[in-house]
């Protein structure tokens, strides 16, 4: 075992996670025939049979499932001291590696180029996958960080939500059902859906919505990306549930439609995790922080018009624009109203629907509140 290299155990490590040579060698940058002679020279130096070869199927065998425990714990402990070493530096020449669901992908990017301009020293590794297996990465301290709507429930992690992440019913634009407004559930029961595999986030949130709903959607067809549902929605082979945080160019472009369902618009929230474990280095410090101070009103900017509102634009244009829904614009109207018709006394609720859809300028609206006789607000 002496002659062992941290190479063999990267290669080994990576091909007994996956259960497959060539997805090890796709992950490395290697070619499968070299996978496979590191491979063979590691059962060679260790006297033993790592591998069960069925067929093109390939299985760890015991003493292959006792090494990958040690492997990955070499692994890590090499990794701690690199990242020790790295930390006495400072924040130059320090690393992140972060670890994003599919879904995130839509402005994961957009973080890391901000976070990037400021600390331009620091090299960052971004890695996309379904939820599930993000999590076994960070399980396995195989990245640092990760960003996700879910965090895993069975790992001693913490996780801190730092922005809201809304779900919306699409459908292609020219569909019947995108033409009608105060859709019920029941309107599109039979409509065909299609929908996230099985482990991702948002299929975990549709089937959250729809079980509260006690119906069964009508699933077609299944597929493992944003990018290919949007298309076959686009196409007209069906509708589907998804984050609004991946419909922006879609939805500015026209080409899909978000169907105004009553209460279709699933809020979940977005979480930065990490194990509890994880020593954080300087620049793993400052992406943390960074991710909790910027990304909120970043994320904001994906989903409201408010900014357009303060531009000038009338707020029919800015829907009409905007593509999907903005959210509470609907409910502020009808909360004044009901609070008009009850008698209650509901002065920033009211201010809010001013601004919204009475053309009351924000700022005397915030005045008039300012001004008001000031008098207790519990009785």
């Amino acid at each position: 075992m002496k002659n062992i290299t941290i190479r063999q155990l990267q290669i080994f490590t990576a091909a007994a996670t996956h259960l497959s040579f060539a997805r090890a060698a796709e992950e490395l940058h290697l070619t499968h025939a070299a996978i496979s002679l590191q491979i063979k020279q590691l059962e060679e130096v260790s006297n033993s049979i790592l591998f069960d070869r069925i067929g093109k199927r390939v299985y760890l065998t015991d003493a292959g499932e006792v090494l990958l425990d040690h492997a990955r714990q070499i692994l890590r402990l090499l990794k701690d001291a690199d990242e020790s070493l790295m930390a006495l530096k400072g924040l130059k020449g320090g690393r992140v590696a972060i670890a994003v669901t599919s879904t995130a992908e839509y402005f994961a990017p957009g973080l890391l180029a901000e976070f990037s301009k400021a600390h331009p020293d620091v090299r960052v590794r971004l890695l996309v996958h379904n939820r599930e297996e993000v999590a076994r990465l960070l399980e396995a301290n195989e990245v640092d960080m990760a960003i996700m709507g879910r965090p895993p429930v069975d790992m001693d992690a913490e996780a801190v939500n730092f922005a809201p992440h809304p779900f919306v019913i699409v459908s292609c634009a020219n569909h019947p059902l995108a033409q009608r407004t105060g859709l019920k559930v029941s309107d599109i029961v039979d409509e065909p859906m299609i929908v996230r595999e099985a482990g991702s986030g948002t299929r975990s949130a549709m089937e959250e919505f729809f079980r509260l709903q006690a119906i069964d959607p009508n699933i077609v067809m299944e597929m493992g990306s944003n990018e290919a549902i949007k298309q076959a929605v686009v196409a007209g082979l069906g509708i589907s549930f998804l984050s609004q945080h991946t419909l922006g160019l879609e939805l500015s472009t026209g080409h899909l439609a978000v169907l105004q369902v009553e209460g279709a618009s699933v809020m979940r929230r977005w979480f930065i995790v990490r194990h509890k474990s994880k020593r954080l280095t300087p620049a793993l410090a400052a992406f943390w922080d960074f991710v909790l101070e910027f990304a909120p009103a970043y994320l904001d900017k994906l989903a409201h018009p408010d900014h357009l509102k303060a531009a000038g634009k009338k707020l029919p244009q800015i829907l009409t624009d905007l593509g999907h829904v903005a959210e509470g614009v609907s409910t502020a109207r009808e909360v004044a109203r009901l609070a008009t018709e009850r008698g209650i006394d509901m002065p920033i609720t009211q201010a809010v629907n001013a601004i919204l859809h009475h053309d009351v300028p924000a700022a005397s609206a915030v005045e008039e509140l300012l001004n008001r006789d000031p008098k207790p607000e519990m009785r």
